[in-house]
């Protein structure tokens, strides 16, 4: 379900919450909920929609398969790649009741895990990790087994919900037999609709930012936009005004492939991920002194002396245009076109009224006369 949750302290309110009056869209499928809170903590309101399913093969006959074969032929190599999947994997041989023998096999294996929650993994398993890359990279996994050779060596490797044909063609060409193990994979949402409106909201400049936890989640959103008819309005918006903030670069490559502009963490880490966005989203809008006050435009609001003011959407199209160039006349006609179709002549009059209202002093809005509006910018900063 998509789900609003407002955060931002409402009109008049005092804050020093760094994503009060942005909303930021969630298309995580798992922990969807932890990220959702972190973000409300920052005062950001969040539009969260699943855009993939994970679909566990506990009934699969090709993982199945592939269990059995290295119970009874150990791999030299296991390179476990998430937490989740190592877990899955060996939940699923349980119901088979192998479990305890492929356990058993691996402790003849040299054990790799890309990340610390695959390391957690394999330590709850019982088992004891013999290397974990310090930037949880898969290329990084892949050069620690070149560099000491993998000719004529068997090396499993546990899929996280997508091949890897890169990694596993670079082994084979090194002289290893690869044995990929598919324990889960990825499917669109079994409800659409929410990931629909998610997509709706960031077309139609309704959102800010949108996080990326995984990358068959950018993938994902990327497909159904597609699927809908909307995928160069999404991919437009994600060019443009909206921040793509992605927990890793490799969760960023469908992103990047489309030419989208993305930002991530130095620590591939929900929390640092928030974080990340704490600092860009308030960067993308300057301070401005006006009238006395200092202002910052937000997503849905405007930041008046560290005071929230909530504005409506036309209202914020209509500040938009008068901070787009600060201090210079924005004429009535321009003005009119961020009002509707249906506005008319008076109607601009009428919305710069509400707007110094709803700023809280009406003197940040300057009246030209017989060309426009302004904001009253301030000649030196206050």
């Amino acid at each position: 379900m998509t789900t609003a949750v407002p955060a931002s302290p409402p009109t008049g309110e005092a804050t020093t919450a760094p994503l009060a009056g942005f909303t930021v869209a969630v298309t995580a499928a798992r922990r969807a909920e932890e990220l959702t809170a972190l973000l409300h903590r920052k005062g950001a309101q969040v539009i969260a929609a699943p855009a993939l399913r994970i679909v566990p093969l506990s009934d699969d006959q090709r993982l199945a398969s592939v269990s059995e074969q290295l119970t009874r032929t150990p791999a030299d190599v296991v390179i476990a790649t998430t937490g989740i999947g190592f877990r899955g994997w060996v939940e699923a041989c349980e119901t088979w009741g192998m479990a305890e023998p492929l356990l058993n096999s691996m402790k003849s294996s040299r054990l790799l895990a890309r990340g610390p929650k695959a390391k957690g993994a394999i330590r709850a398993a019982g088992l004891t990790e013999e290397w974990s890359p310090p930037s949880e990279s898969s290329a990084e996994v892949l050069d620690y087994l070149l560099e000491r050779g993998v000719q004529g060596l068997r090396v499993a490797i546990q899929l996280h919900g997508e091949p890897l044909p890169d990694f596993t063609a670079a082994l084979r060409l090194a002289g290893a037999e690869v044995i990929e193990v598919p324990v889960y994979r990825w499917t669109q949402p079994e409800q659409t609709e929410p990931l629909d409106r998610l997509i709706e909201a960031v077309t139609t400049g309704g959102v800010d930012a949108v996080t990326f936890t995984s990358a068959p989640a950018a993938a994902g959103l990327l497909a159904r936009a597609h699927t809908i008819g909307q995928q160069h309005a999404l991919i437009g918006a994600l060019r443009g005004h909206v921040l793509c903030l992605c927990v890793g670069p490799v969760t960023a490559r469908p992103l990047m492939a489309r030419d989208i502009p993305t930002v991530w963490p130095g620590r591939a880490r929900i929390g640092a991920q928030v974080r990340k966005l704490t600092e860009e989203l308030p960067a993308r809008f300057p301070t401005l002194n006006v009238a006395g006050h200092r202002l910052r435009l937000r997503g849905h609001a405007v930041l008046v002396d560290g005071t929230v003011h909530t504005l409506s959407p036309t209202l914020m199209r209509l500040m938009r245009a008068l901070a787009h160039r600060p201090g210079q006349v924005r004429d009535r006609a321009h003005l009119l076109t961020c009002l509707g179709e249906d506005a008319d002549a008076h109607a601009v009059e009428t919305a710069v009224a509400r707007l110094r209202t709803a700023l809280g002093d009406p003197k940040i809005i300057q009246t030209v006369v017989k060309r426009g509006y302004r904001l009253a910018l301030d000649t030196h900063p206050c």
